[in-house]
This record gives structure tokens, C-alpha cells and sequence, in this order.
């Protein structure tokens, strides 16, 4: 395996949006430095390169390089965490540990489950979309300013003659704590879509009226 990754982290704390920290720690969870043992071995075995996390704060982060440093044991290489124009809360404090540390981020869910493709603008349900098919699952994005501010995207994408697709992704990509962004798509014409983003060019002028909508509707869906 070239990345194995912890999907998110066994002890209690503040995922997906939660707000309101309450600290509850009875301490029935397995401790950074056993979880990166156990990998170690898996290491030594040949079976793992590298290893990362997910769905992690700054505090856990931190806590399993420090512990990689001093114990000599295998280093937390990436970070997947969600990130959008929806939902920028990773520059708030992880933003600077990817970059000062050199553990860049895997994004997902660049496009908000496919709202930052303006598919679901003006009440639109496609056939077979995510939504349309899991959406008591997708919750995530049904918040009271995903649409004021999907459209706002959307009206800044066609002022400068961009899909709004791409400019979502390539927002993501310029991030200077970016390593990469993870896409997902269900037909080749999404596919084709997502991929060409690479080729598109984000100016000032677009950069700083995206910014601008941020602060007018910060991070709706975080």
C-alpha cells in the first residue's frame, strides 16, 4: 500500500462541522503512540509506504508528529480533510501545520457533493445524482446559506467566463497547503470536466470576489 490512512480519530472530538467542543475522555481509545507502533510494523513488513490521517484536528496532527519525532517512529505524511469554497475551515489552524511541517492536504469533497457544480441551483434534483439518490445521507450541505452562496460562486464563474466546476477545483489546488484534490465523478463528461480544471487560470480579480463571498457567507458547510 503506496498511502495508508486513518479514516478518522477513535478518541471524541469535534467532526464534521460540530461546533461546541465538550471534552469527554474516559480513555477507552488507542493512544498515538500504539496506533503508530502497530504501523511501524506494517512499515518494517514491506505491506506500507507511507502513512497519513483523516477527518483530524490540529491537536491530533500534532500530537502523532511529535511523537513520531521523538520516538523514531513512521511520520504522518498527509492529511484528508474535507476543503471547499464551501466549507475553508482547514486554513484556519491546519493550513499552517501542512506547511510549516510539510503534511500537505488530500481534499475531499471539493465540489460539495457535486453543489459547487451549480447542478442543484434553482431547486434542480438531476436523475441519479448524489442528492437525488442519498440525500438524507448528504446532509452536509443542507445548511440556510449553501444556496445564496453556491449561487454567488456561480455568478462569479460566469462574469469571468469560467466553469464553475473548474473554478471550484482549481480554487482548491492553488492552496499553497495543497498536495492534492481529490475528484469524483459518475460519467466521462464529469471526468473530462474535472481533470481540464488543471488547465483553467484563477486571476486577482476572481481570487479576491471569491474571497469576497467568503466573508459574506463563511464557510456555510463547514
Amino acid at each position: 500500500i503506496d498511502l495508508y490512512q486513518l479514516h478518522w480519530p477513535e478518541r471524541n472530538t469535534n467532526m464534521f462541522g460540530r461546533l461546541g467542543y465538550e471534552h469527554k475522555d474516559n480513555g477507552e481509545w488507542s493512544k498515538f503512540e500504539d496506533v503508530l507502533d502497530n504501523l511501524q510494523k506494517f512499515v518494517d513488513a514491506g505491506k506500507i509506504r507511507e502513512i497519513g490521517l483523516s477527518n483530524e484536528t490540529p491537536w491530533g496532527v500534532t500530537k502523532f508528529l511529535e511523537l513520531a519525532k521523538e520516538k523514531g517512529l513512521p511520520r504522518m505524511m498527509s492529511i484528508q480533510n474535507p476543503y471547499n469554497l464551501l466549507n475553508r475551515t482547514y486554513e484556519v489552524g491546519l493550513a499552517e501545520i501542512s506547511i510549516r511541517d510539510d503534511i500537505g492536504l488530500l481534499a475531499y469533497s471539493p465540489l460539495a457533493s457535486g453543489y459547487l457544480t451549480g447542478k442543484y441551483r434553482n431547486n434542480q434534483l438531476p436523475k441519479n445524482s448524489r442528492i437525488e439518490r442519498d440525500g438524507n445521507f448528504w446532509t452536509r450541505y443542507e445548511k440556510p446559506n449553501t444556496k445564496k452562496a453556491v449561487d454567488a460562486y456561480y455568478e462569479i464563474s460566469k462574469k469571468h467566463n469560467l466553469d464553475l466546476t473548474q473554478m471550484s477545483l482549481k480554487f482548491c489546488e492553488i492552496q499553497p497547503f495543497m498536495t492534492s484534490v481529490i475528484i469524483g465523478a459518475t460519467t466521462m463528461e464529469q471526468l473530462k470536466t474535472d481533470i481540464e480544471s488543471v488547465n483553467i487560470n484563477l486571476t486577482d480579480d476572481v481570487i479576491k470576489e471569491i474571497n469576497e463571498i467568503q466573508k459574506i457567507y463563511p464557510n456555510p458547510c463547514p
